[in-house]
């Protein structure tokens, strides 16, 4: 009973938040009401606003939290004793790929690009995660490892997940956008010796 509770919302959450990048795409930011939005995805108004609070977090839909779990392999040295893959496996999950349709990430890219509003909220929130992933990090390695070890990794894997979308976009194979993760991962461990 709980799972279906917990999937009806999952799928309403991202009905509305699809809902609200196309309007974003036709329309721009501005030119659709939070009434339009609720209309559009089949919500009430009231509904609507008991899942975001805005436009801006609307489109941006729900950003992914760190599994409890995960974490505490990850901190425990786990699952693969090797830094940059056990990062690898504590971040993918982030990646919803259940949304990782082409077309939904082209227009997630280009009405990002399009708004600075949404470009300085998914700061906020990538901030917010980078955070935490570096604050496990330090926990992991102790304190001989460096805070600016910890930022360059998440740095590091933040832009390789940039790289890995652009080639997942334009993959004539249409092969997974962890391929292209994956991809890009083994090819910067390869340039940096690592």
């Amino acid at each position: 009973m709980i799972k279906s509770a917990t999937r009806r919302r999952s799928e309403t959450t991202d009905r509305i938040t699809l809902c609200a990048q196309k309007l974003t795409d036709e329309q721009g930011l501005d030119g659709f009401t939070m009434d339009d939005l609720a209309e559009a995805a089949e919500v009430s108004r009231r509904t609507l606003f008991n899942y975001f609070p805005g436009k801006v977090d609307a489109v941006l839909g729900l950003f992914p939290v760190l599994d409890a779990d995960a974490v505490a392999v990850f901190v425990a040295g786990g699952p693969h004793h090797d830094l940059v893959q056990d990062l690898r496996a504590l971040v993918v999950p982030l990646l919803r790929t259940e949304m990782m349709e082409r077309e939904t990430l082209a227009r997630g890219r280009r009405i990002m690009l399009a708004n600075p509003r949404l470009i300085a909220r998914a700061h906020e929130c990538y901030s917010e995660i980078s955070a935490q992933v570096v604050s496990h990090i330090a926990t992991r390695e102790g304190p001989t490892f460096a805070a600016l070890r910890a930022r360059v990794a998440v740095s590091v894997l933040a832009a390789l997940f940039d790289s890995a979308l652009d080639e997942y976009l334009v993959d004539p194979e249409e092969r997974p956008i962890i391929f292209h993760f994956d991809e890009s991962l083994r090819t910067a461990r390869s340039l940096l010796g690592a």
